[in-house]
């Protein structure tokens, strides 16, 4: 799949007028305010594009947030220093357009959020990926994954870095 497809930063070349991916807030974020995110870094917008193409085909923000220790699950918990709030990534949004359905566009671009938080992670400090499910649907998509909810917090899961560990440097 990796020579049909690029991930990479939002750019200007990118045609993000057609994307529609049937979440009206999700099309709405990347046609109107990504670039202003990007541009004052508070969320960084990756796209996936056809090789050779313009077209935006799917998308992913990923940026840095805290959650308090006491949020996380106690066997989390009780293994990080006794801070007062954990450093985490937020894969903030995540969505595929329509027309690309049924491709595993969506792993692709969760495989690529992960293992780019999982890099970054050696240089700036996180020790999960957070992600806030819209709904119960894609609550079970992340859970597919390995993610867990937060307790007390339904749509709020995690995936620890350790895991990430295990995927990323056994795995390739």
């Amino acid at each position: 799949m990796n020579a049909r497809w690029i991930i990479e930063p939002l750019g200007k070349t990118h045609n993000r007028a057609a994307f529609s991916c049937g979440v009206p807030a999700l099309d709405d974020y990347l046609q109107r305010r990504a670039s202003q995110d990007a541009k004052r870094r508070v969320a960084a917008p990756f796209m996936l594009i056809e090789a050779g193409g313009e077209a935006v085909c799917g998308y992913y923000t990923l940026s840095q947030m805290a959650v308090e220790i006491e949020d996380l699950p106690e066997d989390i918990a009780k293994k990080l220093p006794k801070y007062p709030m954990a450093p985490v990534t937020l894969l903030g949004r995540l969505a595929v357009d329509v027309r690309f359905r049924g491709q595993g566009l969506g792993e692709y671009l969760l495989m690529d959020a992960l293992r780019r938080s999982w890099t970054l992670s050696r240089e700036i400090a996180a020790m999960a990926v957070l992600v806030d499910a819209k709904d119960e649907d894609a609550a079970s998509f992340y859970e597919s994954y390995d993610f867990r909810r937060l307790p007390g917090r339904r749509n709020r899961l995690f995936l620890p870095m350790a895991m990430l560990d295990r995927l990323f440097a056994e795995g390739g």
